[in-house]
């Protein structure tokens, strides 16, 4: 069975959480490297390593590779004045915003341990978020179209995103992850076009506002870790 090192890095910047995911992306790297010439030699492999990240960020949108600029509806001055952070990465999606009352995991995982499937690593995220929405009485679902997990029409409201994903991979390891709205402050959301979708009926949303209350968000941590525990078939590194 496969060992993750689980850390969760509070409060953290952007800029420095990828930094940081991608000092961990080499480090994976160079183990899987060192792996195959011991294998060459005979010998036996090395322990593959593998990280699951939590933290939350200042406010901040970022901009995946396929992402639109235009779908930014703050120039640099408006960001400035209300003190958002911008980054382009090289994930996939479009624009989204990350910021306090959010839960962003972020898996550096060396998928040649587990099975070397984007299509069903991305579904994989998708269904943990569902799952731990389930224990709070919410039916999470996917749309064919677009990634991320979504609330049905209910009532005067529109189908709701309640967690974007977007991911990058190099050598079959990792990068970037989901992002789920626990009490997040929604208004941040109305100064882009979330993941680049414009259409009048999809809005997001949070999981407070869902239930119209404050989420423990350590709590919400918690059966985050287990439900990716359980469908990838690992356990925690002590």
């Amino acid at each position: 069975m496969q060992q993750i090192v689980f850390k969760d890095l509070g409060r953290i910047s952007y800029r420095k959480a990828w930094d940081y995911q991608g000092q961990l992306r080499d480090e994976v790297i160079a183990l899987k490297r060192e792996n195959r010439e011991l294998e060459k030699q005979g010998k036996t492999a090395l322990p593959t390593k593998h990280y699951l990240l939590f933290c939350e960020h200042p406010p901040v949108y970022t901009l995946g590779k396929s992402g639109s600029p235009d779908n930014l509806l703050l120039n640099e001055k408006g960001l400035s004045e209300k003190g958002i952070e911008f980054f382009k990465t090289n994930r996939g999606g479009d624009i989204t915003y990350h910021g306090p009352g959010q839960i962003v995991g972020y898996p550096i995982f060396d998928l040649d341990g587990f099975f070397t499937d984007v299509h069903r690593y991305v579904r994989y995220l998708e269904e943990v978020v569902i799952r731990t929405l389930a224990e709070y009485g919410i039916g999470g679902e996917r749309i064919k179209e677009y990634t991320g997990v979504w609330l049905p029409q209910k009532g005067w409201l529109p189908k709701r995103k309640i967690c974007a994903i977007g991911v990058h991979l190099s050598r079959w390891v990792t990068l970037h992850g989901f992002a789920f709205n626990v009490n997040t402050d929604l208004s941040y959301f109305r100064h882009i076009i979330p993941c680049g979708i414009n259409d009048k009926d999809k809005d997001v949303t949070s999981l407070s506002f869902e239930l119209g209350r404050d989420v423990n968000e350590e709590e919400v941590k918690g059966k985050l870790k287990r439900h990716f525990s359980e469908l990838f078939g690992f356990e925690f590194a002590p």
